[in-house]
Protein backbone atom coordinates (compact mmCIF):
# COMPACT_ATOMS: atom_id res chain seq x y z
CA UNK A 1 0.00 0.00 0.00
CA UNK A 2 1.05 3.09 -0.89
CA UNK A 3 2.79 5.17 1.91
CA UNK A 4 0.39 7.46 3.74
CA UNK A 5 -3.05 6.39 1.96
CA UNK A 6 -5.95 6.61 4.54
CA UNK A 7 -8.71 4.53 3.34
CA UNK A 8 -11.01 6.23 5.03
CA UNK A 9 -10.22 9.57 3.83
CA UNK A 10 -12.88 9.59 0.73
CA UNK A 11 -15.93 8.17 3.10
CA UNK A 12 -15.37 10.54 6.11
CA UNK A 13 -15.03 13.46 3.47
CA UNK A 14 -18.21 12.46 1.69
CA UNK A 15 -20.47 10.55 3.91
CA UNK A 16 -23.33 13.08 4.75
CA UNK A 17 -23.96 13.89 1.02
CA UNK A 18 -23.23 10.59 -0.72
CA UNK A 19 -26.55 9.43 -1.64
CA UNK A 20 -27.78 12.81 -2.65
CA UNK A 21 -24.68 13.29 -4.60
CA UNK A 22 -25.12 9.91 -6.02
CA UNK A 23 -28.97 10.80 -7.14
CA UNK A 24 -28.05 14.16 -8.59
CA UNK A 25 -25.28 12.62 -11.04
CA UNK A 26 -26.14 9.62 -11.70
CA UNK A 27 -28.64 8.19 -14.08
CA UNK A 28 -31.94 6.63 -12.53
CA UNK A 29 -31.78 3.34 -14.36
CA UNK A 30 -28.28 2.57 -13.10
CA UNK A 31 -28.90 0.66 -9.67
CA UNK A 32 -31.86 -0.97 -10.51
CA UNK A 33 -29.99 -2.66 -13.38
CA UNK A 34 -27.12 -2.86 -11.59
CA UNK A 35 -28.90 -5.20 -8.89
CA UNK A 36 -30.83 -7.21 -11.52
CA UNK A 37 -27.11 -7.92 -12.86
CA UNK A 38 -25.16 -8.68 -9.83
CA UNK A 39 -28.53 -10.91 -8.52
CA UNK A 40 -28.08 -12.85 -11.50
CA UNK A 41 -24.18 -13.13 -11.76
CA UNK A 42 -24.83 -14.09 -8.27
CA UNK A 43 -26.44 -17.48 -8.81
CA UNK A 44 -28.35 -17.41 -5.39
CA UNK A 45 -25.17 -17.63 -3.70
CA UNK A 46 -23.58 -15.24 -1.04
CA UNK A 47 -22.01 -11.86 -1.98
CA UNK A 48 -19.22 -9.36 -0.73
CA UNK A 49 -18.75 -5.74 -1.95
CA UNK A 50 -16.07 -3.96 -1.46
CA UNK A 51 -16.54 -0.39 -0.71
CA UNK A 52 -20.14 -1.21 0.22
CA UNK A 53 -20.69 2.64 1.15
CA UNK A 54 -24.05 3.67 2.31
CA UNK A 55 -25.68 0.18 0.83
CA UNK A 56 -26.71 1.14 -2.52
CA UNK A 57 -26.47 -2.01 -3.64
CA UNK A 58 -26.15 -4.14 -0.86
CA UNK A 59 -29.38 -2.95 0.36
CA UNK A 60 -31.53 -4.12 -2.40
CA UNK A 61 -29.50 -7.16 -2.91
CA UNK A 62 -30.62 -8.58 0.18
CA UNK A 63 -34.15 -7.68 -0.13
CA UNK A 64 -33.70 -9.54 -2.92
CA UNK A 65 -33.16 -12.84 -0.39
CA UNK A 66 -29.47 -13.05 -1.33
CA UNK A 67 -26.62 -12.73 1.72
CA UNK A 68 -24.45 -9.91 1.40
CA UNK A 69 -21.35 -8.58 3.47
CA UNK A 70 -19.31 -5.57 3.49
CA UNK A 71 -15.91 -4.26 3.06
CA UNK A 72 -15.72 -0.69 4.02
CA UNK A 73 -12.53 1.99 4.35
CA UNK A 74 -15.27 4.80 6.29
CA UNK A 75 -16.67 4.11 9.66
CA UNK A 76 -19.10 7.04 8.64
CA UNK A 77 -20.14 5.77 5.61
CA UNK A 78 -21.29 2.54 7.45
CA UNK A 79 -22.95 4.92 9.74
CA UNK A 80 -25.25 6.27 7.10
CA UNK A 81 -25.89 2.37 6.20
CA UNK A 82 -26.94 1.31 9.59
CA UNK A 83 -29.73 4.14 9.85
CA UNK A 84 -31.50 2.50 6.59
CA UNK A 85 -34.03 0.07 6.90
CA UNK A 86 -32.14 -3.27 6.83
CA UNK A 87 -29.04 -1.72 7.03
CA UNK A 88 -28.60 -3.39 10.74
CA UNK A 89 -28.65 -6.96 8.88
CA UNK A 90 -25.57 -6.30 6.75
CA UNK A 91 -22.20 -7.31 8.10
CA UNK A 92 -19.64 -4.88 7.50
CA UNK A 93 -15.79 -4.98 8.32
CA UNK A 94 -14.42 -1.71 8.29
CA UNK A 95 -10.87 -1.85 6.60
CA UNK A 96 -8.88 -1.15 3.23
CA UNK A 97 -10.86 -3.38 0.87
CA UNK A 98 -7.12 -4.10 -0.95
CA UNK A 99 -6.20 -6.76 2.05
CA UNK A 100 -8.86 -7.10 4.66
CA UNK A 101 -10.77 -10.48 5.20
CA UNK A 102 -13.84 -11.10 6.61
CA UNK A 103 -15.40 -14.93 7.31
CA UNK A 104 -17.07 -16.76 4.95
CA UNK A 105 -16.78 -17.91 1.26
CA UNK A 106 -18.68 -16.20 -1.42
CA UNK A 107 -19.71 -16.51 -5.43
CA UNK A 108 -19.94 -12.99 -5.82
CA UNK A 109 -17.27 -10.43 -4.90
CA UNK A 110 -18.35 -6.53 -6.36
CA UNK A 111 -16.62 -3.87 -6.41
CA UNK A 112 -18.62 -0.65 -8.37
CA UNK A 113 -19.13 2.91 -9.50
CA UNK A 114 -14.78 3.11 -10.26
CA UNK A 115 -13.80 2.29 -6.65
CA UNK A 116 -10.82 0.20 -7.95
CA UNK A 117 -9.40 3.77 -8.98
CA UNK A 118 -9.15 4.74 -4.96
CA UNK A 119 -6.50 2.52 -4.30
CA UNK A 120 -3.34 4.34 -4.58
CA UNK A 121 -1.31 2.34 -6.51
CA UNK A 122 -0.54 -0.76 -9.26
CA UNK A 123 0.16 -2.83 -6.37
CA UNK A 124 -2.79 -1.91 -4.05
CA UNK A 125 -4.92 -2.73 -7.09
CA UNK A 126 -3.03 -5.79 -7.34
CA UNK A 127 -3.52 -6.90 -4.48
CA UNK A 128 -7.42 -5.97 -4.51
CA UNK A 129 -7.93 -8.91 -7.15
CA UNK A 130 -5.71 -10.98 -5.13
CA UNK A 131 -8.16 -10.08 -2.16
CA UNK A 132 -11.29 -10.98 -4.28
CA UNK A 133 -9.73 -14.37 -5.47
CA UNK A 134 -9.25 -15.12 -1.90
CA UNK A 135 -12.85 -14.78 -0.85
CA UNK A 136 -14.75 -16.52 -4.05
CA UNK A 137 -15.59 -20.26 -3.56
CA UNK A 138 -14.30 -22.22 -7.16
CA UNK A 139 -16.15 -20.84 -9.71
CA UNK A 140 -16.89 -17.66 -8.35
CA UNK A 141 -17.24 -14.54 -10.00
CA UNK A 142 -15.14 -11.02 -9.27
CA UNK A 143 -17.46 -7.69 -10.61
CA UNK A 144 -15.43 -4.59 -11.09
CA UNK A 145 -17.47 -1.70 -12.92
CA UNK A 146 -15.28 1.15 -13.75
CA UNK A 147 -14.48 3.85 -16.70
CA UNK A 148 -11.90 3.83 -19.04
CA UNK A 149 -9.29 6.64 -18.99
CA UNK A 150 -9.97 9.56 -21.45
CA UNK A 151 -6.79 11.59 -21.57
CA UNK A 152 -8.02 13.45 -24.60
CA UNK A 153 -10.14 15.29 -22.29
CA UNK A 154 -7.77 16.57 -20.68
CA UNK A 155 -5.69 19.94 -22.13
CA UNK A 156 -2.29 20.69 -20.53
CA UNK A 157 -3.08 18.32 -17.96
CA UNK A 158 -6.54 20.14 -16.45
CA UNK A 159 -9.94 19.80 -17.29
CA UNK A 160 -13.18 20.80 -15.40
CA UNK A 161 -16.29 19.62 -16.22
CA UNK A 162 -20.48 20.43 -15.40
CA UNK A 163 -22.16 17.51 -13.50
CA UNK A 164 -24.91 18.49 -12.99
CA UNK A 165 -26.86 21.97 -13.53
CA UNK A 166 -30.50 22.82 -11.62
CA UNK A 167 -31.54 25.96 -10.59
CA UNK A 168 -30.78 25.24 -6.73
CA UNK A 169 -27.57 23.53 -7.76
CA UNK A 170 -24.06 23.92 -9.93
CA UNK A 171 -22.41 20.54 -9.64
CA UNK A 172 -18.96 20.16 -11.22
CA UNK A 173 -15.17 18.52 -11.15
CA UNK A 174 -11.81 19.99 -11.41
CA UNK A 175 -9.09 17.71 -12.47
CA UNK A 176 -5.29 17.41 -13.10
CA UNK A 177 -3.50 14.55 -14.55
CA UNK A 178 -0.06 13.09 -13.49
CA UNK A 179 -0.16 10.55 -16.57
CA UNK A 180 3.72 9.11 -15.67
CA UNK A 181 2.24 7.57 -12.43
CA UNK A 182 -1.39 7.31 -13.68
CA UNK A 183 -2.82 9.61 -11.24
CA UNK A 184 -5.66 11.93 -11.65
CA UNK A 185 -6.47 14.63 -8.77
CA UNK A 186 -9.95 15.95 -8.70
CA UNK A 187 -12.09 17.83 -6.24
CA UNK A 188 -15.60 18.45 -7.06
CA UNK A 189 -17.76 21.43 -6.20
CA UNK A 190 -20.92 21.25 -5.00
CA UNK A 191 -22.42 24.73 -5.04
CA UNK A 192 -26.06 25.95 -3.48
CA UNK A 193 -27.67 27.91 -1.96
CA UNK A 194 -26.84 26.82 1.45
CA UNK A 195 -22.71 26.86 0.44
CA UNK A 196 -19.69 25.91 -1.00
CA UNK A 197 -18.73 21.96 -0.27
CA UNK A 198 -15.47 20.95 -2.23
CA UNK A 199 -15.20 17.01 -2.16
CA UNK A 200 -11.38 16.00 -2.77
CA UNK A 201 -11.12 12.51 -4.61
CA UNK A 202 -7.40 11.01 -6.15
CA UNK A 203 -7.97 8.17 -8.30
CA UNK A 204 -4.69 6.06 -9.54
CA UNK A 205 -6.50 5.05 -13.35
CA UNK A 206 -5.70 1.94 -15.34
CA UNK A 207 -7.13 0.62 -18.73
CA UNK A 208 -9.37 -2.68 -18.73
CA UNK A 209 -6.50 -4.65 -20.44
CA UNK A 210 -4.41 -3.52 -17.58
CA UNK A 211 -7.29 -4.85 -14.82
CA UNK A 212 -7.50 -8.38 -17.29
CA UNK A 213 -3.89 -8.68 -16.43
CA UNK A 214 -4.13 -8.28 -12.32
CA UNK A 215 -7.23 -10.54 -12.79
CA UNK A 216 -4.93 -13.75 -14.06
CA UNK A 217 -2.10 -12.63 -11.33
CA UNK A 218 -5.05 -13.35 -9.25
CA UNK A 219 -6.02 -16.49 -10.91
CA UNK A 220 -9.00 -15.43 -12.45
CA UNK A 221 -10.24 -15.22 -16.20
CA UNK A 222 -11.99 -12.85 -17.74
CA UNK A 223 -16.01 -13.80 -18.38
CA UNK A 224 -17.45 -11.06 -19.78
CA UNK A 225 -17.09 -7.53 -20.46
CA UNK A 226 -20.00 -5.14 -20.91
CA UNK A 227 -20.26 -1.19 -21.64
CA UNK A 228 -22.98 -1.05 -19.11
CA UNK A 229 -25.14 -3.30 -16.44
CA UNK A 230 -27.66 -3.82 -18.88
CA UNK A 231 -24.42 -6.01 -20.61
CA UNK A 232 -24.37 -3.54 -23.94
CA UNK A 233 -21.32 -4.31 -26.17
CA UNK A 234 -18.08 -3.60 -25.03
CA UNK A 235 -16.69 -1.05 -28.14
CA UNK A 236 -14.48 1.57 -28.69
CA UNK A 237 -16.39 4.41 -28.40
CA UNK A 238 -17.10 2.65 -24.41
CA UNK A 239 -16.18 5.00 -21.59
CA UNK A 240 -17.67 2.46 -18.70
CA UNK A 241 -16.99 -0.85 -18.43
CA UNK A 242 -18.44 -3.63 -16.28
CA UNK A 243 -16.29 -6.71 -16.54
CA UNK A 244 -17.00 -10.07 -15.10
CA UNK A 245 -13.30 -12.34 -13.81
CA UNK A 246 -14.23 -15.80 -12.56
CA UNK A 247 -11.86 -17.86 -10.73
Amino acid sequence: MAQGFDASAYGRAIADVYDDIYDTTMADTSTESAVDRLHELAGGGPVLEFGVGTGRLALPLAARGLTVAGVEGSAEMVEVLRAKPGGDRIPVTVGDFAGTRVEGEFALVVLAINTIFALPSQDAQVACFRNAAAHLRPGGRFVVEAWVPDLAAFRNGTALRLLSLREDRVFAEAARLSPADQMMYTTKVNLTSGGLRLLPANHRYAWPAELDLMARLAGMEREHRWADWRGAPFTDDSRAHVSVYRC
